[in-house]
């Protein structure tokens, strides 16, 4: 198994790089994200510059189960995306520390995009985030989401670090 995988397995960081068990409340502080777009409920570990898990409870009370679909409710594969980016955006915020305020993590492109099987309610996603590279403001990950260690979606993804809009 690799790195990109099992991010957790990889060579053990120094611990001042590494951060547990991040709650909604410190989520809500670090990204500008709010229900009922707030896709991820936690993120159980960061390694600064390097990785990231997040968590996603799936619940049959989530808005977007009224049309996707009624009677088989399956969560979108872009909202998956979506959760991946902001388990990014924490790493990428984590990372930075006191040179992410004001700024402001924007999707650029998504590449790769595989989606495994059906996220349904009940389903724990776990998010597995690996920074790629950065280069300046511009950053690039992999990631991978499983339910019960099972791969359902991955993709590829670059994003821009830009000052908040005023």
């Amino acid at each position: 198994m690799d790195a990109l995988a099992h991010p957790e397995t990889a060579a053990n960081p120094p611990a001042e790089d590494r951060v547990a068990d991040i709650g909604i409340e410190q989520i809500m502080r670090l990204i500008p994200h709010r229900y009922p777009l707030l896709l991820i409920d936690r993120v159980v570990e960061v390694v600064r510059n390097r990785s990231a898990i997040g968590l996603k409870n799936v619940s049959v009370n989530e808005g977007f189960f009224q049309g996707h679909f009624p009677g088989h409710p399956v969560m979108p594969g872009v909202l998956i995306i979506e959760a991946m980016a902001q388990t990014a955006a924490v790493l990428v915020v984590e990372t930075l520390g006191t040179d992410a305020r004001g700024k402001v993590v924007y999707f650029m492109s998504i590449e790769g995009a595989k989606f495994r099987r059906p996220v349904v309610p009940g389903d724990q996603l776990r998010i597995h985030v690996t920074k790629e590279r950065n280069r300046g403001n511009v950053w690039k990950f992999n990631a991978v989401a499983r339910v019960d260690g099972v791969a359902v979606a991955e993709a590829t993804y670059a994003a821009m670090i830009m000052d908040r809009a005023e």
